[in-house]
């Protein structure tokens, strides 16, 4: 599993010009599933997210996660984040999930998250979305889950 994190003052999803989701101050998370991702992929990374300190605390330092904050999170997913890009000029997905596995995943991961912090909205699976934000810092981490885990 892979997802990129991004630190936001706001950010929304819209579908076919009607938006879907919006949130304040928190995170965006946008996720991409494996092929042979699990229970043990969704579990570390939705508590990574969450747990990740990358508010600033009173003195200024990196010290605050979203749940610390009373932050919002949205979580959209994104395939195109397996797109290997070392040959040619197209992008290939080949470590990407197949579409029934990655939604499977993606509704654990957006449960999981949800049931340990409410604050939690959602893009829509497999819908072409416009998603807007505004980057706060900017701050953005791509976080990996698998051999990655174990640091």
């Amino acid at each position: 599993m892979r997802t990129v994190v991004q630190r936001v003052s706001e950010a929304s999803v819209s579908v076919g010009g009607r938006a879907i989701a919006s949130i304040g101050p928190g995170i965006l998370v946008l996720a991409a599933f494996r092929g042979g991702d699990g229970p043990a992929d969704i579990e570390w990374m939705a508590r990574k997210c969450l747990e990740l300190r990358i508010f600033e605390d009173d003195a200024g330092k990196m010290n605050r996660s979203v749940l610390e904050t009373g932050g919002e999170v949205l979580i959209v997913s994104q395939f195109t984040l397996y797109g290997d890009c070392r040959k040619g000029r197209r992008p290939a997905y080949t470590d990407s999930a197949p579409a029934g596995e990655a939604l499977r995943l993606y509704r654990e991961f957006v449960d999981l998250a949800s049931s340990l912090y409410p604050r939690v909205s959602e893009g829509e699976f497999g819908a072409k979305m416009q998603v807007r934000l505004v980057n706060d810092g900017p701050v953005t981490l791509i976080i990996d889950s698998g051999a990655e885990r174990t640091r």
